[in-house]
């Protein structure tokens, strides 16, 4: 498997295409945009229109992105632009701000025919002259029983690269809640304009319809997610490779952002978690990255980049001298036991639950055959086992904490998500885990960062032969006077 890792790295960084200066994606034809608002329709009725505002502009030089839900809904990432779907007339339209650049590669209102090409739109409009305040005062003028009489909007927080609606939630108000500050935040204040100027319409929250839709993955989009999960498990790879005594954690996750950019991916699906040694891997979301590997370190890698808006989750744990030692060898090998018996047992329409459950009593056979170090290290085990401990975690899409639920009901063919299960003991402060991303089959699963080696022996192997990135091309030494 090795060999064949390296042939992979080798192949994606030699022939990966650059990446095509345009304003405008082509992953997703319009016919899958349209399929998209038509199912905003049918669940909205035809009294309602929605009305989403897209990103503003990032000022300066900062890379410009869309919000998620924008571009899950149209692919158009031109700054201050605004998408009107209108349910009661089946017809949706742009309002298209101005696009950071110039040329042709910048979709522009005057050349409305490429733009409704691209996107499928029906009518392609300015942001400048007052059009989408016109268009809804006339759908929201008439009344009687064809009247338009609410409106949707999006009520969560946009996500922009690296973010999630809890994170944004839990900001927006500490934001809200600072003597100092107080701002409301881009989403409410956009309702309350809503609600001011047309006070006879009812304003729903759009943010459930769209979460159930994004909760199935469409072909298109696993695409996406299969090529992230390669990516950050090649990232994981290679600083497996590069790993040796003396490094900093920085240049770890140094090589696994160059496989990433060299590969496509401009942008991270959230910022690296690369703690080694027991004090920094305690703290679970670890980003200063800034300690030097020790001897007897284990190092926790959890690094994904954001490719083409859409990313993956990750997890994995080495010895920094390239060698488990008994302690370590006897957790990671649980825990990955454990995963592996979750993993195995996924299918359509199963429950999570019920897939715990089976795997709770195959793991007994483990247990019967573990002789645990300490006391302390069986009772930690039997309490992820009992609890899951993270096994089904989170929803893997455009965030990497994505915006729909799937444990609660049977599993289905496109859901995506993290298995990851998570071991404390709290006695020694020690925690430890491994993670995949996976999507749901119609048969059962694929695991997407499946390239990642997680097998100990293997790891092991890996680290001693070494020849990464780093022994490669070093570290620059500061320029002498």
């Amino acid at each position: 498997m090795r060999n064949a890792l390296i042939v992979i790295v080798a192949f994606l960084v030699v022939s990966s295409p650059l990446l095509k200066a345009q304003d405008y994606q082509t992953h997703f034809p319009p016919e899958e945009f349209k399929a998209r608002w038509e199912r905003v329709f049918d669940t909205i009725g035809n009294k309602a229109i929605a009305i989403l505002p897209g990103a503003p502009d990032p000022g300066g030089y900062i890379y410009p992105r869309q919000s998620n839900v924008f571009y899950y809904l149209c692919g158009v990432e031109n700054p201050y632009s605004y998408l009107l779907l209108d349910a009661k007339n089946r017809k949706v339209t742009l309002f298209l701000g101005r696009g950071i650049g110039s040329g042709d590669r910048v979709l522009a209102v005057n050349k409305p025919e490429i733009v409704k090409g691209l996107t499928g739109v029906d009518e392609v409009l300015g942001t400048d002259k007052g059009e989408l305040t016109a268009q809804l005062s006339s759908m929201l003028r008439g009344r009687g029983e064809s009247a338009i009489s609410q409106i949707y909007t999006l009520f969560s927080p946009a996500e922009y690269e690296g973010q999630t609606r809890g994170d944004l939630q839990s900001r927006d108000g500490r934001i809200v809640n600072d003597p100092w500050d107080g701002r409301v935040s881009r989403e409410a204040g956009f309702i309350s304009l809503l609600i001011a100027r047309y006070p006879r319409a009812e304003i729903r929250d759009l943010t459930p319809i769209i979460d159930e839709m994004r909760s199935i993955k469409s072909p298109r989009e696993i695409e996406l997610l299969r090529r992230a999960g390669q990516l950050s498990a090649l990232g994981v790879y290679e600083a497996m490779r590069s790993t040796r005594l003396g490094l900093y954690e920085y240049q770890l996750e140094a090589v696994a952002r160059y496989i990433f950019a060299v590969n496509g991916a401009r942008l991270e699906g959230y910022r690296a978690i690369l703690p080694a040694g027991v004090q920094n891997t305690a703290d679970m979301h670890y980003f200063s990255n800034s300690s030097l590997l020790k001897d007897g370190d284990l190092v926790l890698m959890d690094y994904a980049p954001e490719y083409q808006y859409y990313t993956s989750d990750i997890g994995r744990m080495w010895p920094v001298n390239g060698k488990f030692n008994d302690w370590q060898r006897q957790i990671c090998q649980f825990i990955l036991d454990y995963e592996k018996a979750i993993i195995q047992r996924i299918r359509p329409g199963l429950l999570a639950r019920d897939i715990r459950a089976d795997a709770a009593k195959a793991m007994e056979e483990v247990f019967a055959k573990t002789k645990f170090l300490k006391p302390e290290y069986e009772k930690a085990a039997r309490n992820l086992v009992q609890t899951g401990g993270g096994v089904f975690s989170h929803t893997v899409g455009m965030a990497v904490h994505d915006d729909a639920a799937y444990a609660s009901a049977p599993l289905k063919p496109g859901q995506v998500f993290a298995i990851d299960p998570q071991l404390r003991v709290p006695e020694e402060n020690l925690y430890m885990r491994v993670e995949d991303t996976v999507v749901v089959t119609e048969d059962g699963v694929e695991v997407l960062t499946r390239f990642a080696p997680k097998e100990l022996d293997e790891i092991e192997k890996l680290i001693r032969e070494g020849g990464g990135m780093v022994q490669k091309f070093p570290p620059t030494p500061p320029a002498k006077k």
